[in-house]
C-alpha cells in the first residue's frame, strides 16, 4: 500500500492498548538481562540463556511492530481505505468505538455537507488518554470540528434510529466486548443503523471470522475478509489485521 495516503495529523492519537506493548518492552528487556545473567552462571548451561534471549529480541521485535502500526501504520491503511469509499460528502458515517478520532476525523475531512459521528464508552485501557474532550480537541485540531459529532454509548445497544448511516465503520474496537454475545449483539446495531446500500467496514486483529459469519447471517451482501498487510500488524503475523467488509442490500 502507497504511503502517498499518508499525511501528517493535527491532532494527538495515543497509543492502543498502551499496557500490551509495555508489557512486550519490559518482558523483552528481562529475558535478555536473565539470558545474559545465566550466560555468566559458573556451570554454563548451552542452550537455555540463548533461547531465552532470541525470545527476548523476539518480544522487543514484536513491541517496535506495535507501536509502528499503531503511531503510523494504520493512519496509511485507514486514509487509503476511506479513499477508496469515494464518498460524496453529504454521507452521514459512523465510527463505531472511534477513540481518540483517527477514522472518524479522516472520514471528516471527506465530508462538506455531511456527518461523521463517532460512539464510544472512552476506556482508557483501551486507548491511552481516551476520552470524548480529547476527541473534540483533536477534531477542532484537524479542521473538521464542524462536520463531528461524538456520542457516549455501548456498540451493542446503539443510540441510533434504524437505517440512519450511509456508511459504518469500526477500527480495533469491537474484540474489546469480552462477551460473544454482546459483540454479535454490536454487528446487529451496525446492520440496524445502516441504510439500504450502506456499506460496513471492520478492521479488527480478533473474531473477524465471526463478524463476517453473522454479517452473512444478517442478509448482509458482498461479505469479504482480507488481510491488511505488515502496516496492520499489532506484534506480527499472529496479530496481524483484517478488513471485514460487506454492503447492505437495498429494500
Amino acid at each position: 500500500m502507497s504511503t502517498s495516503a499518508f499525511r501528517r495529523r493535527q491532532g494527538e492519537y495515543g497509543f492502543d492498548a498502551p499496557y500490551a506493548v509495555v508489557g512486550m518492552i519490559v518482558g523483552g528487556l528481562i529475558c535478555i538481562a536473565m539470558a545474559i545473567g545465566w550466560a555468566g552462571a559458573p556451570i554454563p548451561v548451552v542452550y537455555g540463556p540463548l533461547w531465552l534471549g532470541l525470545y527476548g529480541l523476539a518480544l522487543l521485535a514484536m513491541a517496535g511492530s506495535f507501536i509502528y502500526t499503531t503511531r503510523r501504520g494504520k493512519f496509511i491503511v485507514w486514509a487509503a481505505l476511506i479513499d477508496q469509499l469515494g464518498l460524496r460528502g453529504d454521507e452521514r458515517v459512523l465510527d463505531m468505538g472511534c477513540g481518540r478520532g483517527l477514522v472518524l476525523l479522516e472520514v471528516a475531512r471527506h465530508l462538506d455537507t455531511g456527518k461523521a459521528v463517532g460512539v464510544d464508552l472512552w476506556h482508557a485501557i483501551d486507548q491511552s488518554g481516551n476520552g470524548a474532550a480529547v476527541t473534540r480537541a483533536n477534531a477542532e485540531a484537524e479542521g473538521v470540528s464542524d462536520r463531528v459529532a461524538l456520542e457516549t454509548g455501548d456498540m451493542s445497544q446503539l443510540p441510533f434510529d434504524d437505517a440512519e448511516f450511509d456508511v459504518v465503520v469500526s477500527s480495533l474496537a469491537l474484540h474489546n466486548i469480552r462477551r460473544v454475545n454482546r459483540r454479535m449483539r454490536a454487528i446487529d446495531e451496525a446492520v440496524r443503523v445502516l441504510r439500504p446500500g450502506g456499506r460496513l467496514l471492520i478492521a479488527d486483529f480478533r473474531h473477524t471470522g465471526s463478524y463476517a459469519e453473522r454479517l452473512r447471517e444478517r442478509g448482509m451482501q458482498d461479505v469479504t475478509c482480507r488481510n491488511l498487510g505488515w502496516r496492520f500488524w499489532y506484534g506480527g503475523p499472529p496479530w496481524a489485521t483484517h478488513l471485514v467488509s460487506a454492503t447492505k442490500g437495498s429494500v
